[in-house]
């Protein structure tokens, strides 16, 4: 155990030996740390030029973490003169002074999303050189700002939305082809506040942490292959209506015109590195050994609960490539492809959990938490979960089968039977999903 343990929120008990107590403890403040490394009262004003002298200074912004991140703006700027909007989640919102919080609907928009989105382009409209505009955006953004192009309404981008989310494509894929069908993201934002000077301050929630890709990129401009989009369609047997792939084609073969890109400056100011090093900080405080695998970690949630499933008990039993106690961190977004099967209730971290769990058949001294670090797993009401060295034991005691209901991508009932889902509420911040996995020595 390391020195220090007085200024630790918590101390582990028994020389070593670690208890199911404890180990659940200890991975729930693992989990928070990563929460609270990404949260924007912390880590915003940090990024913030100096207040402008001249000009209007214009605020919108869309995400899980625009309220917070609005509110926490104008914390730091008491006495600039702030106007203008966010858009975010319902539930979502916190209390502003000067700029205005409007929620709406995720992961599908609604009335409010194109309402907002509207909106947001009315307040960057007509703007001058002298004025500044400061872009707030994180993850949920996409949804969150629906304005469909023209020729398009907002029951097809609902309908595309629900397809997309269903299909199996990442989000950088699912982002890459709404961008298409909208009017104000792939930049247009931006474009419309030209020649005014446009800020992006980001939390980042996709893998590789791409600027055009977190909320679909309402503030950058940058070409798109017309074959990637294709691509995506076909390979996700998307069924789209004419004029809805007539609208995509002709999205991806436009082109700014000369001379009216904005001038636009973007800063990330949380990131999912940035979570997970924070957990690695808080695991050695009590000794443990940490070990991140990447922050940009996608495919089959299942498949990836099995494959932790080997490291770990590579860990256990061969010290490699991590002596125990160990943890290992990783984060990303996989993803949940439903196919034919009747989906149950779930999100793509309880379903990795279950995948873990189900391949681990009941590993002594293997416990394990994932959870989105937004609060809300999917559409559920809760951020993950975590698994025990006796979950499937647990099951079994309950008359349910963890493996049946992995089949049955309800994942969410297992753990809520158990009552060992993690129940947050929405955090306001937005890094994408945290999964630790602690492994301590044989007893």
């Amino acid at each position: 155990m390391s020195g220090g343990t007085r200024s630790l929120p918590f101390t582990l008990q028994g020389h070593g030996v670690w208890q199911d107590a404890e180990a659940r403890r200890f991975l729930r403040h693992i989990f928070d740390s990563g929460v609270a490394a990404a949260d924007p009262r912390q880590v915003l004003a940090a990024h913030l030029p100096p207040p402008p002298r001249t000009g209007r200074c214009v605020v919108v912004g869309a995400g899980k973490s625009a309220a917070v991140m609005a509110a926490a703006l104008e914390q730091a700027w008491p006495d600039v003169a702030l106007s203008g909007l966010v858009v975010t989640r319902y539930g979502h919102a916190v209390p502003t002074q000067r700029i205005e919080v409007i929620e709406a609907s995720h992961p599908v928009p609604d009335v409010r999303s194109e309402y907002a989105a509207r909106r947001m382009l009315a307040a960057v409209s007509g703007l001058g050189e002298d004025d500044l505009v400061i872009a707030l955006i994180s993850g949920g953004g996409s949804a969150l700002l629906a304005l469909p192009r023209p020729g398009l309404t907002l029951a097809d981008k609902q309908a595309v939305n629900r397809a997309l989310l269903h299909s199996g494509a990442t989000i950088a894929e699912m982002n890459l082809v709404r961008k298409q069908l909208s009017a104000i993201k792939g930049g247009r934002l931006a474009a419309a506040a030209a020649p005014a000077r446009v800020l992006t301050l980001a939390i980042s929630d996709v893998p590789g942490d791409d600027p055009a890709t977190i909320a679909s990129g309402p503030t950058v401009i940058e070409p798109v292959d017309p074959d990637a989009v294709r691509d995506i369609i076909k390979r996700y047997r998307l069924e789209l209506p004419a004029h809805v792939a007539a609208a995509l084609e002709a999205a991806s073969t436009e082109t700014p015109e000369p001379g009216s890109l904005p001038r636009t400056e973007f800063r990330m100011i949380a990131t999912p590195a940035m979570a997970l090093d924070a957990c690695a900080s808080a695991a050695r405080a009590y000794g443990v050994t940490p070990l991140i695998l990447g922050d940009a970690l996608e495919g089959e949630s299942r498949e990836l609960g099995i494959a932790m499933a080997g490291i770990a008990r590579s860990v256990k039993r061969h010290a490699q490539p991590v002596a125990a106690p160990a943890l290992l961190l990783s984060g990303g977004e996989t993803t949940v492809s439903i196919g034919d099967t009747p989906p149950g209730r779930g999100g793509r971290n309880t379903e990795f959990l279950a995948g873990l769990a189900v391949a681990l058949t009941g590993e002594r001294g293997i416990w394990a938490i994932a959870g989105d670090s937004d609060g809300i797993d999917g559409t559920e009401d809760a951020a993950g979960a975590i698994i025990t060295p006796d979950t499937l034991a647990r099951a079994e005691e309950k008359g349910l089968s963890a493996r049946t209901l992995l089949a049955r991508h309800d994942s969410y009932s297992l753990f809520q039977a158990l009552d060992d889902l993690v129940v947050t509420g929405p955090t306001l911040t937005n890094v994408n999903d945290i999964r630790a996995i602690l492994i301590v020595p044989a007893t």
